[in-house]
């Protein structure tokens, strides 16, 4: 396992008793059927039993995804992508998490894709502190308005309309408090690389 989250996750709950945390850490994964499989070191990394929360913005596409992000965490969280059949996945979704309004959403909704004013005016209409948003396969991460937008990338590194260059990512979100750190892990030439943007919440945000 990269160091990096061993250490994220040893610090979440070095006991293994999730019951006792009172962090939260999340997966953010964007997938896509015609690459339907994680890269293995991504497999490996994603272990169950250490995860409090999945959020996956869409396109499962089969039960056989669904069923193992289930084994991963049983908190599983997942908007409807535009090549979902399943009804029971929502356009969009909000959840509270300790301080944390968050809303996800899987992004061919928002035009033009990816645009930075669509997706604040998103945030505003779901009135989310955290804004989670995929479909273009890149991965971005910003502060904006006194909360967060991310786009987790491709977890399978498909390539989209947008750009056939995509290195597989995917983000780890640690919620301590009103603190939020997103971790972001892409493979690029087969190695792990690890980056990660520090988010407060103010005041003013905070009686939001």
């Amino acid at each position: 396992m990269h160091s990096a989250i061993r250490k994220l996750l040893n610090l979440v709950d070095p006991k293994g008793d999730q019951s006792i945390c009172l962090r939260e850490l999340f997966a953010l994964l964007d997938l896509f059927y015609w690459a339907p499989d994680l890269p293995p070191k991504f497999k490996s990394m994603l272990v169950p039993g250490k995860i409090q929360h999945i959020i996956c913005t869409g396109n499962l596409c089969i039960k056989e995804v669904h069923d193992y992000l289930k084994s991963l965490c049983p908190s599983l969280h997942i908007t409807r992508g535009e090549y979902d059949e399943d009804a029971r996945y929502p356009e969009t979704k909000t959840l509270t998490i300790g301080q944390f309004k968050l809303g996800l959403c899987h992004g061919h909704q928002v035009v033009p894709w990816g645009d930075l004013d669509s997706l604040a005016m998103l945030q505003r209409q779901l009135d989310v502190d955290i804004l989670v948003s995929g479909h273009t396969h890149q991965f971005k991460a910003y502060k904006h308005e006194g909360g967060v937008v991310i786009n987790p990338g491709s977890a399978t590194g498909a390539y989209s309309s947008i750009t056939y260059d995509v290195n597989p990512s995917f983000v780890l979100m640690d919620i301590d408090g009103l603190r939020v750190v997103v971790y972001v892990y892409e493979l690029i030439d087969g190695e792990v690389k690890v980056d990660k943007i520090d988010f407060k919440k103010t005041a003013t945000a905070a009686a939001h």
